[in-house]
């Protein structure tokens, strides 16, 4: 999973808290298979100094209770040594779960878990520092979202992540998940997948106990006695090793793979394993053409449902409500309701793809838009209703005094205009004088029902005058 970032220019404020420490990282990466290590950034060196200098050192402040807790339990689940084994490879497939009362659209609905984070000019306490970032501040915030980008819950990160009501605490990087979570159906088959920063052992089990299978990459230091062959001994082999193992965890099993690509990435899951082993196609440098790679079966199922939040932002990024504001309200404001659109346009399409609608016949993400605004602005209007006062071209009136002049083509009162059905502009063969009056336009089209002719082009649009 990677983190998808819109940028604004950074703006000075006071500083927010960073990832709490209680969590096994606190790294934000930039790239989904990404596994390095975190690095310090200017901000991040605390403020006591290492050297042997004489200095005024604050008096030492013990932790709080509910932090001394968690961070024992921490030390204490980071101890324990898990007993791993090597899978042989050797009929060693397991069967994805199969979905049941589940929506009909399999693939369109599993559910990744993925964050992003929105950066906004304007001061707050909840923006947020990352040294990884082009913009180091911003806001962040955790999205479950399905494969289409179609949003069902996120949280805004405030600087501490406890525990979900009736959850265990597993640190802040599982604790967000299981709060996502508790939108999905259990014992279902919904399958959860989450990139490296949120897995840990303990994850997998918690979402193992609720009847939710998880597939997700994960950092080596998690994995409590796990050992895979180094990156420098894999490069020898052919490109596509993998080496498996498993263990069980509280009485959950979970198989973890690493594979050797350009470098290595480690993966893990309840519910699939390496094989079957997949052929696909990669891009080889020295050689200057596609090669066939061995890719695990997990592998594959990462890289194919782990794409719903990067297609939610790029979708929201198309047509950005771009309205500049001091105040950091609006600027979350507008983007949850760009958010809100998006989901609606999911909806619809899939509205249509399960009502038969031709594509042709399908709003695109701009004219459903479009059509929101209209509708908003017609919020509480007639559109019926006549305005009050004079009109702005007393169509009637003109018409009037041409019939003083001489004989004139009747047309419809204005009731009849101005009722919005079945006006619709037909081209005839032969032109004739426009009959908006000031026109002395000629035109070849004309009011079907009306049965009047009015220009309709680009300099002059008499059609919609004559009807309003």
């Amino acid at each position: 999973m990677r983190a998808t970032s819109v940028y604004a220019t950074r703006v000075r404020g006071p500083r927010a808290r960073n990832v709490p420490l209680d969590s096994d990282d606190s790294c934000l990466s930039d790239s989904g298979d990404s596994d390095e290590e975190y690095t310090p950034g200017p901000g991040d060196e605390p403020s006591g100094s290492s050297s042997d200098e004489d200095a005024d050192v604050p008096p030492y402040a013990p932790p709080s209770a509910a932090g001394a807790r968690r961070e024992a339990a921490t030390t204490q689940r980071n101890r324990q040594k898990v007993a791993w084994e090597t899978v042989k490879q050797e009929n060693s497939a397991k069967e994805v779960p199969v979905w049941q009362d589940a929506l009909p659209d399999a693939e369109a609905i599993r559910l990744p878990i993925q964050y992003f984070r929105d950066f906004f000019d304007g001061r707050s306490a909840l923006k947020q520092y990352s040294p990884q970032k082009p913009y180091k501040w911003g806001y962040k915030l955790f999205v479950l979202c399905d494969t289409t980008g179609l949003v069902h819950s996120f949280e805004i990160f405030t600087g501490e992540i406890g525990p979900a009501p009736g959850q265990p605490d597993i640190g802040a990087s599982g604790n967000i998940v299981l709060k996502l979570a508790q939108v999905i159906p259990q014992n279902v088959n919904h399958l959860l997948y989450f990139d490296h920063w949120f897995s840990s052992l303990d994850l997998f089990v918690a979402l193992a106990n609720k009847g939710i299978p998880a597939l997700g990459t994960i950092q080596q230091n998690r994995l409590r006695g796990c050992t895979f062959s180094a990156d420098s001994e894999m490069k020898n082999k052919d490109r596509g090793a993998f080496e498996e193992q498993q263990a069980v965890v509280d009485d959950v099993g979970i198989r973890v793979v690493k594979w050797f690509d350009n470098r290595g990435v480690i993966v893990a899951s309840t519910f699939a394993g390496a094989q079957p082993v997949s052929i696909i196609e990669r891009w080889e440098r020295k050689l200057k053409r596609n090669v066939s790679v061995e890719c695990p079966s997990i592998i594959s199922l990462y890289n194919k449902f782990m794409g719903g939040v990067d297609a939610l932002d790029a979708l929201i990024a198309y047509h950005r409500i771009h309205i500049r504001s001091k105040k950091y309200y609006h600027r979350l404001f507008f983007h949850f309701v760009d958010m809100a659109i998006v989901n609606s346009w999911l909806l619809y399409r899939r509205d249509c793809e399960s009502l038969g609608v031709p594509r042709r016949k399908r709003k695109d993400l701009l004219a459903f838009r479009a059509s929101v605004a209209q509708a908003l602005c017609m919020e509480g209007k007639d559109p019926m209703r006549q305005k009050r006062g004079r009109p702005s071209l007393d169509v009637d009136g003109q018409f009037e005094i041409k019939k003083r002049r001489g004989p004139a083509k009747a047309i419809p009162p204005q009731e009849v205009r101005s009722d919005a059905v079945g006006h619709w502009p037909v081209v005839e063969n032969g032109r004739q004088r426009c009959k908006l009056p000031n026109c002395k336009g000629q035109t070849v089209y004309k009011c079907a029902k009306c049965n009047v002719h009015l220009c309709l082009n680009k300099v002059n649009n008499c059609f919609c005058e004559f009807h309003k």
